[in-house]
């Protein structure tokens, strides 16, 4: 499943814009899946300014630790307080309950170099 709307990174990463230069992010059902059930997220706090491409929180499964990285640069402008209780909701919901980040944009115009969904599909079929 992978939704036409958002645009996504080689990192498996999902981006959606919201309203003005604000997105909100989280990691692909893909990534998800790869990682198995998810028992805790960790996250910048609100106001941390992050840096794309940088290690921004981690994913535990019981499976392994993983890195989430940024798939832009701006200011966490929210975050999914819901993840503290039932990150789970990453493995259930990871369009929907399941996000991660809120961000304000740095630059707005970095979406056009992310990935579509056409090609998003195209770099998880190679996997």
């Amino acid at each position: 499943m992978i939704p036409d709307d958002l645009r996504y990174t080689a990192e498996h990463e999902w981006i959606r814009a919201t309203s003005g230069s604000i997105v909100r992010i989280g990691i692909t059902d893909y990534a998800q899946d790869s990682l198995g059930d998810i028992v805790f997220v960790q996250l910048p706090e609100v106001g941390n300014s992050i840096t794309a491409g940088e290690a921004v929180g981690e994913v535990e499964s019981t499976k392994s630790v993983s890195d989430v990285y940024a798939p832009v640069s701006g200011t966490v402008t929210a975050k999914n307080e819901a993840l503290d209780d039932q990150p789970e909701l990453v493995n259930g919901e990871p369009y929907g309950g399941g996000w991660m980040l809120e961000i304000e944009l740095d630059d707005p115009s970095v979406l056009d170099g992310l990935l579509s969904a056409d090609e998003y599909r195209e770099l998880t079929e190679k996997d």
